[in-house]
């Protein structure tokens, strides 16, 4: 028989999301409210490549530390969704370049990684690091950030179309994957995680994991906004 599912442990989960996902950052807020200008939305764009380049590189750490192959034949697709693949291309990745060009920015400047902050490196790099050397448990629990990103990809969209006509709307195909793609991650994710965590120990550890997540996406903002401003 399957452990009940511990409600106060999923609503811990979901706080985490509630008091510090990054969309409740200053940087986050001004770019939805359209207060940017090009310089800081490109400075975004390129930072944040630091962070898309090394998801396939976190999650292949996660992979290498499931303990079963159904759960390693699940995980995978996340590889293949941002790398793509030698048959079919494209990937999350190939549409980030598609999102720099559509600000101004060559694929040949993004990948040189020139604007990218130091303090965006450093936190990106630890949570490649965390992926490493944790259990896959709370590793997997700090990509639960997807449980709250589908709703933001879709504010996220409506404000760039609307406040940033400079924009080529072709650019945002990245984002309008990422509604399905990340409720499709969360989905299998998430049960993984409420079904593993059968101790208070396990749970805060998973509860942890997931505070550390948003704080690397609140850091690379915070690197963002430290070298570019707002308004």
């Amino acid at each position: 028989m399957q452990p009940a599912v511990d409600d106060s442990f999923l609503a811990r989960l979901r706080a985490v999301g509630a008091e510090r996902y990054h969309d409740k950052h200053p940087f986050h807020v001004a770019m939805h409210e359209g207060r940017l200008n090009r310089e800081q939305v490109r400075g975004w764009v390129a930072n944040r490549y630091y962070y898309q380049k090394n998801i396939p590189v976190k999650d292949a750490a996660i992979l290498s530390n499931l303990p079963d192959r159904e759960k390693r034949r699940v995980w995978i697709r996340r590889i293949l969704n941002q790398d793509g693949t030698l048959e079919a291309g494209g990937g999350g990745l190939e549409q980030w370049f598609a999102l720099a060009r559509a600000v101004g920015i060559s694929e040949a400047a993004l990948r040189s990684e020139s604007h990218v902050q130091p303090g965006t490196r450093f936190a990106v790099d630890a949570y490649v690091t965390f992926a490493r050397t944790q259990a896959w448990l709370p590793a997997v629990a700090s990509s639960l950030t997807e449980l709250f990103a589908p709703e933001l990809m879709g504010k996220r969209i409506e404000a760039l179309l609307a406040r940033y006509p400079w924009i080529d709307p072709a650019g945002l195909d990245y984002f309008r994957n990422r509604v399905t793609l990340a409720a499709q991650d969360a989905s299998y994710a998430l049960p993984w995680v409420l079904e593993a965590a059968t101790d208070e120990s396990a749970r805060h550890a998973c509860v942890q994991a997931l505070h550390f997540k948003c704080d690397v996406l609140w850091a690379i903002l915070d690197a963002t906004q430290l070298a570019y401003g707002i308004g």
